[in-house]
Formats: structure tokens, C-alpha cells, sequence
């Protein structure tokens, strides 16, 4: 069993990769995409995307994190991904399944599915100028607009030198829309002599169970999922130990919540972030608690870092925040 914490832009960046490996459960998780365009990325850019870089390559509570790469020009990330490992990195991910307009138009993510020669160009041009010793592994959807070239693409990122894959299991147009294919997944799984890791729709536990079913993988990726039920991979890893879990009661998650909320203020305190963040987690959690969508109303005319956490300390007293480590 292997449990790894989606890249996911916008959404899961470091601070909630703190909080969610806090939590528990979790194997490894991988880092919001550096975009690679025409130039080589400092160190601050690196640790903007990725600070773990600074912490040998782990979470404050010990989970290894992936530095993952987005681009289309094999010979400037094979630079850059030098780099990366030169400031820190430890392993390396490529990112062809994001379903960005903005990043599908500069042949980014998961445009490049209608080319499998490229992706092999791009695996294979790494795979030759990283250090043996770091690995490389990709992610992908089943395809941009039809699942045609799915196993072709699985099957050049494999011969292209990658040691693993991740597939989520829609292509660039359905988007986040369900159901996700995960029979899709064992057809590649079948095809390819590298590892596979499963990915999408895997809100709960039986999700889960049903995702390893169909597709044959013990190693599931969770994105979406997590971030809505922040116990989920805890809930999967005691299942797996004992055959039963133990959902987290809200009195648990209110300590998350503020918890995130401080994290989110020691990191860009004076700035927006941290209201907007914690207002766009609450929109979501509240499609699994009823208390969140009570909380995300409390707070949703707010604007000021002070009121929001003053609003906080009065919501959900006596619980306690995940120790670190």
C-alpha cells in the first residue's frame, strides 16, 4: 500500500502538503508544477514550489516530497531539472496530465498526450542527464480529447526511462466531470513493466477499495479527495493495519482548520492569502461536513486576516491541532 498526495495547482501547495502529511497517512506527495519554458529557474523560484527542497526533500512532518516539472522543451528541462537537483531535489516528476487552457495553448501538460513521440523525447532526454541515482517518474491522463493514444503514451513514458507512473483516469476534456475510468488503468497497468499508481475519484474509503479493485494498483495517488475529507489516506492506512477505520469528528478538523489558518498566515502574513485559502478549503470541505459550510458562512463577508482568526477562536473550541512529526 502506497498513499501519495496529489500535485495539484492552486490547491495542495506546501502548506497544505504541512498539513495533510501532519495528519497522517500519507507516503510521499509531489509539489505544485514548475513551468519550464526558456529560461533556468534560480533557487527561490525552486523553493517557492517547492521549500521542502530546503528540508532534504521532506514536509516538517517527515513525508518526502517530489519536485515536478511542466513543460515541452526536453532539452531545457533536462537543465533546469539539473538544477533542481542541484539546489536539493531528490526525485523528479513530469507532469503530462494538466488540463489548463492557459497551460495546454504553451504545449504544457496534457496537450502533449496527442505527441507520445515527444513525451518519449522529453522522458528519455532526462532519464540520459539526471544523476542515475534520481529517479524519474511521470503523471498522465488517458488523453487530450479521446483515450486512442493512452497506452502508447504510457508505454513511451515507460520506455523513455521513467520508474514509475501516475495516471489519472479522464482525459483533458472530461475534465473533473465522473466517473473516472479506472478500468483504463489496469489496461495501461497491463501494458508497461514499470509501476503504476492510480488516481481519481477517490473520495472515501471505499473508493479506494473500489480504485485497487478495478485497477489492479496497491499505489493510489489522492487529490481532491484529501483536501475534502483531510483524513481520508489516515482512514486508508488504519483500514489497511486493522481492518476498520475511524472517521475524524469535527472537533478534530476544527483544530485543522485553524491550524492551516496560522500556517497560512506565518507564511504570507499582510497578504490575501491566507483568508483566500482558507475560504476556498472550507468551500469544498462543506460538501462533506455540514459544519464546514457553517464555518465557510461565518466568514465568507470577511476580508482581514485579524477578524477571520478572531471569528476562528470562537468556532470549534478545545480541539487540538496534529503534532508535528
Amino acid at each position: 500500500m502506497q498513499l501519495i498526495l496529489a500535485p495539484m495547482q492552486g490547491l495542495i501547495d506546501d502548506v497544505m502538503r504541512d498539513l495533510l502529511t501532519r495528519i497522517g497517512g500519507f507516503d510521499e506527495c509531489v509539489s505544485e508544477f514548475v513551468r519550464i519554458t526558456h529560461t533556468v529557474h534560480s533557487r527561490p523560484t525552486w523553493l517557492k514550489y517547492a521549500p521542502e527542497m530546503a528540508n532534504r526533500n521532506l514536509t516538517p512532518a517527515g513525508v518526502p516530497c517530489t519536485v515536478q516539472l511542466l513543460g515541452s522543451d526536453a532539452a531545457n528541462m533536462a537543465v533546469n531539472a539539473l538544477e533542481a537537483v542541484r539546489f536539493g531535489a531528490g526525485k523528479i516528476d513530469l507532469n503530462f496530465g494538466c488540463p489548463a487552457p492557459t497551460v495546454n495553448k504553451h504545449k504544457g501538460g496534457a496537450v502533449l498526450l496527442n505527441e507520445p513521440e515527444l513525451i518519449y523525447h522529453i522522458v528519455c532526454t532526462l532519464r540520459e542527464r539526471l544523476p542515475a541515482h534520481i529517479p524519474l517518474t511521470a503523471k498522465m491522463r488517458l488523453g487530450f480529447e479521446d483515450k486512442t493514444r493512452a497506452i502508447e503514451c504510457a508505454q513511451a513514458i515507460a520506455e523513455g526511462g521513467a520508474c514509475g507512473l501516475t495516471v489519472h483516469a479522464r482525459t483533458k476534456t472530461e475534465g473533473y466531470e465522473p466517473p473516472a475510468h479506472w478500468e483504463w488503468i489496469r489496461k495501461i497497468r497491463n501494458s508497461v513493466s514499470v509501476p503504476v499508481t492510480a488516481n481519481g475519484d477517490v473520495f472515501t474509503l471505499q473508493d479506494y477499495l473500489d480504485i485497487t479493485t478495478v485497477s489492479g494498483c496497491t499505489s493510489v495517488m489522492l487529490g481532491r479527495g484529501a483536501v475534502m475529507r483531510p483524513d481520508l489516506a489516515r482512514q486508508i492506512k488504519q483500514y489497511g493495519q486493522n481492518g476498520s477505520a475511524q472517521e475524524a469528528d469535527f472537533t478534530e478538523i476544527a483544530g485543522w482548520i485553524r491550524l492551516f489558518f496560522d500556517l497560512c498566515t506565518a507564511k504570507a502574513a499582510g497578504s490575501k492569502y491566507p483568508v483566500a485559502r482558507l475560504k476556498q478549503w472550507l468551500g469544498m470541505m462543506k460538501h462533506v461536513y455540514p459544519q464546514a459550510g457553517e464555518w465557510f458562512s461565518r466568514i465568507r463577508t470577511l476580508k482581514e486576516t485579524a477578524e477571520v482568526k478572531q471569528a476562528l477562536e470562537t468556532l470549534g473550541r478545545g480541539s487540538r491541532p496534529p503534532a508535528c512529526g
